[in-house]
């Protein structure tokens, strides 16, 4: 699905993106970022778990052809294209995927907050 309006707002660290049908998906840029579809991310098929990107912004986003949108973050992250599908599937999976993320966080003893050290204590 293709979306009708593409809108940063950078002061919220927010991309908004309308679709015809007036479904709309505000996608905050800490989720963009630990969801990157980026070898870095991704892990060529392991997943490598971001953390510490609580302060994380979209300083510029740009077309890539028609399919997809290059996003550069704010921590210097700009590999991986955001495919429409890809973008539109993180809006309408947004709650689940957070959840999952939060919760592998929690499980690695890691933080969102780059300033803070998680220790995972063993008893």
């Amino acid at each position: 699905m293709i979306p009708s309006a593409i809108n940063l707002h950078k002061a919220s660290k927010t991309l908004t993106l309308k679709y015809p049908s007036g479904e709309e998906h505000h996608l905050p840029a800490e989720f963009l970022r630990v969801h990157s579809p980026s070898a870095e991310v991704q892990g060529h098929g392991n997943p490598i778990l971001q953390f510490g990107k609580i302060n994380v912004g979209l300083s510029k986003i740009e077309p890539a052809g028609q399919y997809a949108l290059k996003l550069t973050f704010d921590d210097g992250h700009d590999s991986g294209l955001f495919t429409w599908d890809y973008l539109y599937q993180l809006g309408v999976r947004q709650q689940e995927l957070w959840a999952d993320y939060l919760q592998e966080l929690k499980k690695a003893g890691k933080s969102r907050d780059p300033s803070v050290s998680v220790v995972k204590l063993m008893l």
